[in-house]
Parts: structure tokens; C-alpha cells; sequence
């Protein structure tokens, strides 16, 4: 079972089925380094063609799992990148900003916590003065904790934290890019499948993930006449240090069982989706929702 970009492949066995993944439980927001089974980055098999020679991207949420995996993408394609992270995942941010500068791109790797207005701020000043300038914007950063008690097991604190990752900080990041951004720029905001399928053990997470696909498509109507892009990409369950840290051990196990592909995605497979969005190829497509949801159905 091995991934490889162009080589054609039956979609169920080319990743680990759920009886063959192991997870390793651990505490948020989770470290690659600490998964027996490490997600596939697309750092053996993503090669690049030239569809964003030098493009300036930010990209939150850039340490790991589908972030490291849009970087790389990114990279390879030709875009310099500037990522956000969470100071405790250092490790996994030096890795990603290795792979980066491995592909001769430049990369600034900024930690913080994007639930500050002024950190999401800053960041985008980083971005156009250390890169020259900014042409896409992805907001990729999430956070989520499944509770079995659903609502009754969601304090405010958790709720809090939820919707400031998630809603939040898109926003902030949005407003203060879209400035900078010239025609022809394009931002792109993670959802899920959580935004049409919630799981009530999800119940805040899904709920962002609603707002996020409805901000995307306001959005893009609102900045449609400033020749910027706006969509959205709406993952599946995607193999991802976010799991095993916030999901109990028996979910884990299981994860990705329940697709018709019947397995868990890889971050790999989602980048291309990223690399579609922000390149000149999709110039006629913008408030749209792209799932990679391994045959989940999207309404």
C-alpha cells in the first residue's frame, strides 16, 4: 500500500485500512512524531509542475497533519509560504519548514495562538513584508474535542476556545489580508464534513465548520468584484495528529471505517485539492466547497 501521485490505484488499498492503523494516544493538539502510524505529507510522491511559481502564501495551522501537507504542495509548485503553529509544536513546525526550504522556497514559520486579534494581525504583516506581498490566504488551523456526553460534557471554556480557532481567527485573518491581496488572489478556508454530517460528540466543531462553509460563500460574493477568489475545501476524516489527541481510543481505531473508500484519507490527498484552488486553472470557481471525503456525500 503506497501512495504515489500519478500512477493509477485502487482508492481503498491505497492507504491503511482502520484495523492497520494505530493512533497513539496523547495529549492535544498532538505531535506527528508520537503517531506509530506517521500521516503521508506527499513528502516521497507530491512533485510540483510550476502552477504557483512565486506566489506568496500564509497558511495557518502549517505544523503538521494537512497544513505540513499544503506547504509542501505549495513549495513544490513554486510559492513561498509563511505558516502559523502552536508554540508546544515546534517539532513538527521545524519539519515542515525542512520541507519547504528542501523544495527552494522561502519560509517564515511564526508561532502563536491565532485565538489573539492582534497575533492574526501581525501575521499578515509578517507575511506581506517577509514574502514581498501576499496572494493566497489559507485558513486552515482548527481545533476540536469530541465529548461522549455531547453538549452536557461542552463547558464554555472548550466552546470558547472551538469558535475562536475555527471562526474566529478566519475572520480576523481575512479582514486584515484582504488589503493586500491584488486581483487574482484567492483565499481558501478548511470545513468539513462535519458541516453537513455533525456528530453531536463534535457539536461545537461542526457548528464552526457550518459557519465556515456559509463565510465562505458570503464572502466570495463580497470580494467578487475585487477579483479576489474565495473557496473552501471540506475534508473527511483525515489521518491527522488532531486524532489520536482528541478522540477516545476505540473512535480512533475505527476512524475512517465508515467511508464507502473505507479508510481514512491521507494529508497528501487533500493538498491537491488546496493546489487546485490557488491556482490560475480555477479562475472561474469561487464560493465553492470541494469535499475529499472518501465517498461521503456532500448535500
Amino acid at each position: 500500500m503506497s501512495h504515489n501521485q500519478y500512477e493509477q490505484q485502487d482508492p481503498q488499498e491505497q492507504f491503511r485500512s482502520p484495523q492497520e492503523q494505530t493512533g497513539g494516544q496523547q495529549s492535544p493538539p498532538g505531535e506527528t512524531r508520537k503517531m506509530p502510524d506517521t500521516p503521508d505529507h506527499g513528502e516521497r510522491t507530491y512533485r510540483g509542475s510550476g502552477r504557483l511559481t512565486d506566489r506568496r502564501a500564509l497558511i495557518t495551522g502549517g505544523d503538521s497533519g494537512i497544513g505540513r501537507a499544503i506547504a509542501l504542495a505549495y513549495a513544490r509548485e513554486g510559492a513561498d509560504v509563511l505558516f502559523t503553529y502552536l508554540p508546544e509544536e515546534e517539532d513538527d513546525a521545524r519539519e515542515t519548514a525542512r520541507l519547504v526550504r528542501e523544495a527552494g522556497r522561502t519560509v517564515v514559520a511564526v508561532p502563536g495562538d491565532i485565538r489573539d486579534e492582534d497575533h492574526c494581525q501581525d501575521v499578515v504583516k509578517r507575511a506581506v513584508s517577509e514574502l514581498g506581498g501576499l496572494d493566497i490566504l489559507v485558513n486552515n488551523a482548527a481545533y476540536q474535542m469530541a465529548r461522549e456526553g455531547g453538549i452536557l460534557d461542552i463547558d464554555t471554556e472548550q466552546f470558547d476556545r472551538v469558535l475562536k480557532t475555527n471562526l474566529y481567527a478566519m475572520f480576523w485573518l481575512s479582514k486584515a489580508a484582504v488589503p493586500h491581496l491584488e486581483p487574482g488572489s484567492v483565499i481558501i478556508n478548511t470545513a468539513s464534513i462535519q458541516a453537513y454530517q455533525p456528530s453531536f460528540q463534535l457539536l461545537d466543531y461542526a457548528t464552526t465548520k457550518a459557519g465556515i462553509v456559509n463565510f465562505t460563500k458570503a464572502l466570495a460574493e463580497n470580494l467578487a468584484d475585487r477579483g479576489i477568489r474565495v473557496n473552501c475545501v471540506a475534508p473527511g476524516p483525515i489521518w491527522t495528529p488532531l486524532i489520536p489527541a482528541t478522540m477516545p481510543e476505540k473512535k480512533v481505531e475505527s476512524f475512517g471505517g465508515d467511508t464507502p473508500l473505507g479508510r481514512a484519507g491521507q494529508p497528501a490527498e487533500l493538498a491537491p485539492a488546496y493546489v487546485f484552488f490557488a491556482a490560475q486553472e480555477s479562475s472561474y470557481i469561487t464560493g465553492e466547497v470541494l469535499g475529499v471525503t472518501g465517498g461521503k456525500p456532500l448535500p
